[in-house]
């Protein structure tokens, strides 16, 4: 089986790559346009074998797609491939309208028109899956309530809706013209490998530094933690035996809030890295840089997935606890230095943002 893998360089792009080369005997072709996010550095472990091969393109060239499709010839597709960042959003929308929905719709016409001209026996085997995420779901603030594979969509962000509006693509393209496809939804993702603008490895990266750790509002938003080679393994299940049409919700029942997240990483650090031996006092602790800013607009105060269906179904569940993939997550950082420093190198360097001004 061959499986091209759209932003295949990108934090669970990269994850789905390395869990796919290592514990398989399928081909992968990697495509990522190698955006901010994109980094060749997280496939090193896998980039010499001979089942994995890397291109270079944009998923909204539409000439590019097609001939990926040509050339390589694969059997399923997994679309990972998205501008992910909630305040990027807020800040600059346009890039996740361009890649999220028009680079979706140019992936999508090209997956269809390599589908048609499949012989029989290959064009019921092919599959488009799309990985999507929980935020597209909305707000569960004020309820016990879980997102299921039937919640209504209530995006609250241009990212979020940026999301939906892909996800409504696919779902049209099997209904219109029959493309077999399979949506998932996951929660929030954390691990080896997370570019560090988003919250967990900001933290610990921050918290080494001994900068401040920011925290917006009250840190009170709650979210659902997903580790990501378990998502991996769950989407690769999906990509392998999901039924055509419909949804999974992957999540890892682990529900925190963000400061309970904070403080976590606080006590690892101290326990892992203390600051004393970075030459400050006996006892400082790493919670003592927690600083709370201005929250973000529009943010939603709880997910939570309910990921019933595809344990029931499909036979996923993840590995990892919370307490389990958080400690894994910071001793990778504390020993994979040089993968982050050369993050930190180019044009990031650990700021705030999406001010939403």
């Amino acid at each position: 089986m061959k499986l091209l893998i759209t932003g295949g360089a990108g934090f669970i792009g990269s994850a789905v790559v390395r869990h796919i080369c290592t514990n398989t005997n399928n081909e992968v072709v990697n495509l990522d346009k190698l955006t901010y996010a994109g980094n060749l550095n997280s496939l090193a472990d896998v980039s010499d074998n001979t089942r994995y091969t890397f291109v270079q393109a944009d998923i909204c060239d539409a000439t590019a797609m097609a001939a990926v499709f040509e050339k390589h010839q694969p059997d399923a597709v997994m679309h990972l491939a998205a501008e992910s960042h909630v305040d990027r959003s807020i800040d600059g929308p346009a890039a996740f309208i361009e890649t999220n929905i028009v680079g979706t719709y140019s992936l999508l016409e090209a997956a269809r028109n390599y589908w048609k001209a499949l012989p029989e026996e290959r064009k019921q085997a092919f599959r488009f899956h799309h990985i999507s995420t929980d935020e597209v779901y909305g707000d569960l603030h004020g309820t016990d309530d879980l997102f299921t594979e039937t919640t209504p969509y209530a995006p609250s962000s241009p990212y979020s809706a940026s999301k939906a509006s892909s996800d409504h693509l696919v779902r049209a393209w099997q209904r219109t013209y029959g493309l077999p496809v399979i949506v998932t939804n996951c929660s929030n993702n954390y691990g080896p490998y997370h570019f560090p603008e988003k919250l967990i490895p900001l933290i610990i990266l921050n918290a080494l530094a001994g900068k401040p750790l920011p925290v917006y509002g009250k840190g009170n938003q709650v979210r659902d933690w997903l580790y990501v080679e378990d998502h991996a393994r769950a989407l690769y299940k999906v990509v392998t035996g999901g039924v055509v049409g419909e949804t999974y919700n992957i999540g890892g029942h682990n529900e925190k809030q963000n400061i309970e997240v904070v403080h976590a990483i606080c006590e690892l650090m101290d326990e892992l890295a203390p600051m004393h031996e970075r030459g400050y006092p006996l006892n400082t602790k790493h919670a003592s840089l927690i600083t709370h800013v201005t929250d973000r607009p529009g943010h939603d105060l709880r997910y939570a997935i309910d990921a019933s269906k595809i344990e029931r179904e499909l036979g996923w569940k993840p590995e990892e606890t919370f307490e389990t993939g958080l400690r894994k997550t910071v001793q990778w950082y504390l020993n994979n230095k040089n993968w982050w420093q050369a993050v930190l190198d180019g044009s990031y360097k650990l700021e705030r943002l999406g001010q939403g001004a």
